[in-house]
């Protein structure tokens, strides 16, 4: 709906659209028998900013002809490089208001004024609370969307850093927006994403999670297609590399696509220390990922099914631990591994300065007396430190929740079928992954397909002084410039 040409009308029904909402601040003065007045939200804009020299280019060197010129004149004169836009229609000019601008509107012209007043509503940049940083940057994103990128464009000052731009959400107008770097990544997928982004219909984007699931709401894996990370860095780093990131208005997690499993395995200090301690830290993750997964369903079908393989000794030991204990193999490796489960999300949950405490109380006191009640046996208790230990290696709440659930398929399949179901889970597993992508590239890549110069940095880290290529799976421009 178009403005009015009268200053008393267009407040009337910026309130009455509004519901008269009590952080609406406006005045209205003459000059020569002309309404001018400025309205603005008390909550978004700071009034400390509609300072005299914005109520001067209202009032001063005015002519009777063509007050409306002069205003803008005296807005380039009197605030030298001021942020101030046009709309002429009332749906723009509440999102005007509501994103921190204050409208000046002058009788007989049906377009307002807008200038940028923004209150600070945002939080300073801080460290990461979600990510550990050993060594590297510190800085991490905010809510504010300008400062995220600004925390981009300060690391990587390229005129081919492009950002597309859409708003999305019917009623809360979120700003998306695409980051990729137009001569390095594939154009091609930056357009597919920008099309499903433009396409989503929703009454409001709160987060950038709910851009993540429109992204993957027709995947049925486990296991994450998007990253999600708090790091300009780690951004800065994917975008380099040939990836996308989206950033969401009003969330401090940045996506990134593609995502494959490797991405998961890496992490973002890889490149800031000696390759060959980051070598020796990657083998421990990936066995750490492999141990999560599948220690208690090898020993569920080891101890249930197939003990002609275990020796004698171990054999005799494992029995004697076992005697008296009420529960079958499978329930107490159950029961122990959710026992865990509800210990690390109540310390993910509570404040820090007590969840270390229910830590050590769940670890030392209930799994001592457990197993001198003779509730389960001391084994069952090392088999679940081992695989409790080994899940803290990874900090991504998506890949936490995706061995969670593959954790509990191998441990039914064992508890059925013993070796032959964990060799089953195992197949089912890799067939999985091998059919996952993400933006049409397969989830495992570069191990399979196996591609001889991409693979080189994946479990063995290469100086980044050698590193000439980017990954062609992400990138026709393979060459680093030197």
């Amino acid at each position: 709906m178009n403005l009015d040409n009268n200053v008393i009308k267009v407040f009337e029904k910026i309130e009455n659209m509004c519901g008269n909402s009590p952080d609406i601040t406006k005045r209205i003065f003459k000059y020569k028998n002309i309404n001018i007045g400025y309205i603005y939200f008390d909550s978004t804009s700071s009034g400390e900013k509609i300072t005299d020299s914005l109520l001067k280019s209202l009032t001063i060197n005015l002519k009777y002809k063509n007050i409306y010129k002069e205003i803008i004149s005296n807005l380039n004169t009197i605030i030298p490089g001021s942020n101030y836009k046009y709309t002429s229609n009332y749906k723009d000019l509440v999102y005007f208001l509501s994103s921190g601008f204050v409208a000046i509107i002058v009788d007989g012209y049906d377009e307002a004024i807008v200038i940028e007043v923004r209150n600070n509503l945002n939080r300073s940049i801080t460290e990461s609370s979600t990510e550990t940083i050993i060594r590297g940057p510190k800085d991490s994103f905010t809510e504010n969307y300008n400062t995220n990128i600004g925390l981009i464009r300060k690391r990587i000052k390229d005129e081919n850093l492009w950002i597309k731009e859409v708003k999305v959400g019917r009623r809360s107008k979120s700003k998306v927006g695409i980051i990729y770097i137009n001569d390095i990544a594939d154009n091609e997928k930056v357009n597919k994403i920008y099309e499903k982004i433009k396409s989503i219909d929703i009454d409001a984007i709160l987060d950038s999670g709910y851009i993540r699931d429109f992204l993957t709401k027709d995947s049925k894996s486990f296991f994450p297609l998007v990253i999600s990370t708090e790091r300009p860095d780690v951004v800065s780093g994917a975008i380099l590399e040939g990836k996308i990131a989206i950033m969401v208005e009003n969330s401090p997690f940045v996506l990134i696509l593609p995502a494959l499993l490797i991405d998961f395995i890496h992490a973002p200090e890889d490149y800031y220390d000696k390759p060959v301690n980051v070598t020796f830290s990657r083998l421990l993750r990936f066995l750490a990922f492999i141990l999560t997964i599948v220690t208690p369903a090898i020993y569920i079908a080891i101890t249930t099914f197939n003990i002609e393989i275990v020796p004698d000794t171990l054999l005799i030991s494992i029995a004697v631990q076992r005697e008296g204990v009420p529960f079958p193999t499978t329930l107490e490796i159950l029961l122990l591994v959710t026992t865990f489960e509800l210990l690390k999300e109540s310390d993910v949950r509570t404040p820090s300065v007590i969840g270390t405490s229910i830590s050590i109380v769940g670890a030392l006191v209930l799994g001592e007396a457990a197993v001198n009640a003779g509730v389960v046996s001391s084994i069952a208790v090392i088999i679940t430190a081992i695989t409790s230990i080994s899940s803290l290696l990874f900090s991504d709440i998506d890949i936490i929740n995706s061995y969670r659930w593959w954790r509990l398929i191998f441990i039914l399949f064992a508890s059925f079928l013993g070796l032959p179901g964990f060799i089953i889970a195992f197949l089912i597993f890799i067939i999985k992954l091998s059919s996952l992508s993400s933006l049409d590239i397969p989830y495992l890549t570069p191990i399979s397909p196996l591609n001889k110069n991409d693979v080189k940095d994946t479990f063995v880290a290469k100086s980044r002084a050698k590193m000439f290529r980017r990954p062609s799976f992400l990138t026709k421009n393979k060459r680093r410039l030197k």
